[in-house]
This record gives C-alpha cells, sequence and structure tokens, in this order.
C-alpha cells in the first residue's frame, strides 16, 4: 500500500448548515463532481453540541483545483442548495503527518 502524498494539498471547510441531513444528501450526491475536480479524500466532521455546524477537511490534487472547484458559480449555487451558511475556506499544505 502507498502512502498518500505528504505535500499533497488540503482545505478545511467549516459552516453552518440549515439542516445536516438535507446537507449530506447535496453533499453525497457532488461525489463525482468533487473526485473529477480533484477532491482525493475527504472527512466530515460535526462540532460537539452543534450538529449543524460542519467541517469539511479534504485532500486534493492541487490547491489551484480546489479553489477553482470551490470558488465556481455552480458550487456557490449548490451551497445555497444544501442550506450552507457563511463558509470559511483554508487552504493548506502539509508539511508533516504521523500516526502515534
Amino acid at each position: 500500500m502507498t502512502s498518500p502524498d505528504v505535500r499533497a494539498p488540503h482545505v478545511l471547510i467549516i459552516h453552518e448548515v440549515a439542516d445536516y441531513a438535507a446537507w449530506k444528501g447535496v453533499f453525497d450526491r457532488a461525489a463525482e463532481m468533487r473526485r473529477a475536480a480533484g477532491e482525493r479524500s475527504y472527512q466530515v466532521l460535526r462540532c460537539e453540541g452543534e450538529p449543524n455546524r460542519i467541517v469539511h477537511f479534504s485532500r486534493w490534487t492541487s490547491t489551484a483545483a480546489a479553489r477553482a472547484f470551490f470558488e465556481s458559480p455552480e458550487l456557490v449555487r449548490i451551497r445555497a442548495e444544501a442550506g450552507v451558511r457563511a463558509p470559511e475556506f483554508v487552504y493548506l499544505e502539509e508539511v508533516a503527518a504521523g500516526e502515534l
């Protein structure tokens, strides 16, 4: 098994959603679109005690691909459809990783 490229870019998105189940349905339906745009892996987390505050953490082929995807007019429309409020995007480059 090969390990993922440690230098691969990541995106951290924190946002409120109107309804988690509705948001998750839209998120799941967009999986192929995300993969085609360059997303290679993801995690979805919820803030403790705030079930509609979502964290989406993902690994991408490039920061440019991630930015182009998340800033596209189609994604703006999809976020509105999914009930996303005030998303915060943080583009990251991994410099170290490990398991303890």
